[in-house]
């Protein structure tokens, strides 16, 4: 991990904006109308996804993956001007809030500007055609970094020019696939100048570490990635819980996953954790029902790590937004949806508390009932979870956050989440 990054991140709650499909405008302007919702959900940064013009030649659908970036240094039109998006980081400031955007330096498209100014820096097949390392991504041509100073130094050049503008940070794309070396450099040229910027890898899946270094290729674990990084993406234990709701898995190995984190990253690890973002289902697609739902959402906030809604989760979205089309964000039930309570209120707990930054501990009550404690000086921070049937369980008595009454220590029936503060006096 970066030598300095802070365990405050851990405190702190991002929210995933996917421009395109926020609003029927399609736009920054739709998601400012909307600022002031997001802030209230206690969020602290806004993280965009990629919001440059996307490639033409060889699409995926009819619009495009916002990953297939042509030019770096320009914005989508269809999102707005550069003017647009100066003031879309104004009215977030204004709000107390931070910008991340995307950052795709694994590839770009197929007729990106470079495939003009420098063929080179691609991976060529030999007939001369630009290609990638992976099949299925055939929308998108790879860099070949190889050590290349010129393209390290272009890459570099667009980090500084976003930073000039007044973002806040990165979300490195598929981060690991791309040399240590170079993230190393880039943020120790660009801390020179902007030293409080925040870089979030989007560490990847074990299993395509493994794949990429069968082929030959490079790609970094998380723990070689956090010597760069402030925050790595959860992939190396984030299928377990979905699994476990799809009944192929148990609720005992996301259990031992969230204990193993603490033991084989640095003290000061930061991980990001979600229960959905734009390449995964929706929580709510695999939930068997609402109870189930809200369980998992107020588990969320008990995960130690910083929070990651995905514009549409707050309000038990089902669908996707498509990556390829248009496809806006249903928000009818934003007013109904009990979920919002719970993010608001547990993300106001977190930062009031920062518990998760105390000693935490992860068990299984039952089969189907998680329970995961924070020990914070004298107090107890203690979240219990049901994603099965009601059961009755010994609970410690201390303060209902959720239903604002004193329990007792007693066995209690779980159907809702439970969450306690336990004082030393109602310990003793």
């Amino acid at each position: 991990m970066a030598l300095h990054t802070s365990i405050e991140l851990r405190n702190k709650i991002f929210y995933q904006v996917f421009v395109r499909q926020f609003s029927e405008t399609h736009n920054f302007q739709g998601v400012m109308e909307k600022l002031d919702e997001i802030k209230a959900l206690e969020v602290d940064i806004i993280q965009l996804l990629p919001i440059h013009p996307i490639g033409k030649k060889n699409r995926k659908g009819t619009i495009g993956s916002p990953y297939s970036v042509m030019n770096y240094y320009e914005i989508d039109p269809e999102l707005g001007t550069i003017a647009d998006f100066t003031r879309f980081l104004d009215e977030v400031h204004k709000r107390g809030m931070k910008v991340i955007i995307d950052i795709v330096f694994n590839h770009t498209s197929h007729d990106a500007v470079y495939t003009k100014t420098h063929p080179e820096w691609y991976y060529q097949k030999e007939d001369g055609s630009f290609c990638n390392r992976v099949g299925d991504w055939w929308d998108i041509i790879d860099f070949k970094f190889d050590y290349n100073r010129a393209l390290e130094d272009e890459l570099i050049n667009v980090l500084t020019y976003w930073a000039k503008i007044g973002v806040d940070g990165y979300r490195c794309d598929v981060a690991p696939l791309l040399p240590l070396t170079f993230w190393q450099r880039a943020r120790q040229e660009l801390t020179q100048s902007f030293p409080n910027l925040i870089y979030i890898s989007e560490s990847v899946h074990l299993g395509f570490i493994k794949y990429l270094r069968d082929l030959g290729y490079d790609a970094c674990s998380d723990s070689e990635i956090y010597q760069v990084f402030d925050i790595c993406y959860d992939y190396d234990i984030f299928d377990d819980f979905g699994n476990y709701l799809k009944g192929t898995s148990t609720l005992q190995k996301w259990a031992e996953d969230l204990i193993r984190q603490e033991s084989i990253y640095p003290k000061n690890y930061v991980k990001l954790k979600y229960l959905e973002n734009h390449d995964f289902p929706r929580i709510a697609s695999y939930c068997s029902n609402d109870v189930v739902l809200r369980n998992a959402t107020a588990m969320l906030y008990f995960l130690k790590g910083a929070q990651f809604i995905f514009n549409g989760q707050e309000c038990g979205a089902k669908k996707r937004p498509d990556l390829f089309e248009y496809d806006v964000i249903d928000w009818s039930n934003y007013n109904k949806a009990s979920i919002v309570t719970i993010m608001k209120k547990l993300g106001k707990l977190k930062k009031e508390y920062e518990y998760v930054n105390g000693i935490m501990d992860v068990s299984c009550l039952s089969a189907d009932i998680l329970k995961i404690t924070y020990k914070k000086n004298d107090t107890l921070f203690i979240g219990i979870f049901n994603f099965g049937e009601a059961k009755e369980v010994e609970i410690e008595a201390g303060y209902d956050v959720l239903m604002k009454k004193e329990v007792v220590g007693r066995t209690v029936k779980i159907v809702e989440p439970l969450i306690l503060i336990v004082h030393s006096k109602a310990n003793t």
